[in-house]
């Protein structure tokens, strides 16, 4: 594995109270009640990312061997636009919501009021360990509230930055960061937050949701599994092929909405193998391992885990890539055909630059495979809108593109978040502000007049009129 720079010292477990201690009386002084608060530490975040862009950027490269331009697209520029677009739509967010009162409650007014929670607590992952730490906290503070983060750990170099740069430009009674493994996450979670986004494997959910469940706090879980692309035969094939590639090879694979396997009509099968080749080839040339556009696998752990998955078998042949490197994080960008649904590929959500490709008879045949599994977090379809609107609506998915991949992140306002083991709750644009609201309901009663029907004693008329107004 590459040698990467020392990780941040690890917070105290000591300091951990006292950090989320602080952000709680950063929230009950309402450092960022007022609209104009909440612009003004958007702001900062603003500036955060735009000053510390080379470090960040130089951290992305360490941890994950991203280049410059994906670590911008996918890490940066993604959380400057939901920066932007929070703050260009906050004041219509935060409005009150007029709300119509029966006849029989006039005369009153009622609203509803969208309050912030308090204290959220971030947990992020090493896979996008930028954007998946800071763009819930665009919501976050969008929605009036204080935050205590938690960079992964397996993403040192990035931890250390983010640690770094929120230290500089944030109040640790808005933001403050707990940094270190698996002992001072158990610390964090010991301490009460008004709400907890966490984002990562199930195994690790289940963590946080137990811990969560001894204060009754609410969670929002952005947990993964296994997203099917189906092609059709009605897809256009070449760019299906393009479009499939890019959303499996970003990152190395290590993307939480990558496709994580292929269901193809058995009459576009062996075009699309030969289509995915030909793309694999167009993006990272003949050796992938030399192109500065091509990501590396995290950890020996991950890497160990990945080449497992190949040598287990179950394929009848790889199509494309295959080899690996586990000293520099090397794993190809690789194409699976004749994959039986029983591999060890098929398993699990596979989280790396493994495609495994699986030819069914027809649609319906697409569709009962992915209904007999967990539902996913994203699914892709490649064809005719008729037909991808068929398997849309015969299956469930926490999201869901028709001749894309992974763009449906990149919408502000579509929600994103999982469904059943996928996933709880979703974020994003105005859902994330909801996600980290609270819908206060306000009744607004003049003392006159004050008919004496609702008060007793409930006699004969006042119980006739109470049931006729009912």
């Amino acid at each position: 594995m590459t040698v990467q720079p020392a990780p941040p010292p690890f917070t105290d477990l000591a300091e951990i109270p006292a950090i989320v201690a602080a952000a709680r009386t950063g929230y009950r002084d309402g450092v960022v009640r007022s609209l104009d608060q909440r612009r003004a530490q958007l702001d900062r975040l603003r500036r955060l990312l735009i000053d510390g862009e080379d470090a960040l950027l130089g951290a992305l490269a360490a941890d994950l061997g991203k280049s410059s331009t994906e670590a911008y697209a996918t890490e940066i520029g993604f959380t400057l636009s939901e920066i932007d677009h929070a703050r260009r739509h906050l004041a219509r967010w935060a409005a009150p919501e007029k709300v119509r009162v029966p006849l029989r409650l006039r005369p009153a007014k009622a609203r509803i009021v969208r309050e912030p929670l308090g204290v959220i607590g971030i947990i992020g992952p090493w896979n996008y360990p930028v954007q998946l730490v800071l763009a819930p906290l665009v919501a976050a503070l969008a929605a009036g509230n204080t935050a205590v983060l938690k960079p992964s750990e397996l993403a040192p170099a990035c931890s250390a930055v983010l640690a770094e740069l929120i230290a500089r430009h944030f109040d640790p009674a808005v933001v403050g960061v707990v940094t270190g493994g698996v002992a001072e996450t158990t610390a964090l979670l010991a301490e009460r937050f008004d709400h907890l986004l966490y984002t990562g494997n199930g195994r690790v959910g289940r963590v946080v949701a137990h811990a969560a469940a001894e204060h009754l706090t609410p969670i929002t879980l952005e947990l993964g599994g296994k997203s099917p692309a189906v092609v059709t035969a009605g897809a256009d094939i070449a760019v299906a092929a393009r479009r499939i590639a890019w959303g499996k090879f970003l990152n190395a694979g290590q993307t939480c909405i990558a496709p994580d396997y292929v269901l193809v009509e058995e009459a576009v099968h062996a075009p699309l193998l030969d289509a995915l080749q030909r793309s694999v080839g167009e993006f990272f040339g003949e050796d992938p391992a030399a192109s500065p556009d091509y990501g590396r696998i995290v950890n020996d752990h991950h890497h160990d885990r990945l080449t497992g998955l190949l040598d287990a078998g179950g394929f009848e042949r790889v199509v494309v890539g295959g080899g690996a490197d586990r000293g520099t994080g090397y794993l190809a960008p690789t194409v699976l055909a004749g994959v039986s649904p029983a591999a060890a590929v098929m398993q699990e959500e596979i989280f790396g630059p493994i495609l495994p490709v699986l030819a069914v008879a027809g649609v319906r045949q697409a569709v009962e495979f992915i209904a007999e599994r967990p539902h996913p977090l994203a699914l892709y379809v490649f064809g005719d809108r008729a037909t991808a609107e068929e398997v849309i609506g015969s299956t469930t998915s926490g999201g869901a593109a028709v001749n894309a991949t992974m763009l449906h992140l990149a919408v502000p306002d579509l929600p994103f978040g999982g469904v059943g083991p996928s996933g709880t709750g979703a974020y994003h644009g105005e859902a994330g502000f909801l996600r980290f609201s609270h819908r206060r309901s306000v009744l607004d009663r003049g003392v006159r007049p004050d008919p004496p029907v609702l008060y007793p004693p409930y006699r004969r008329w006042k119980r006739k009129l109470l049931r006729a107004v009912q």
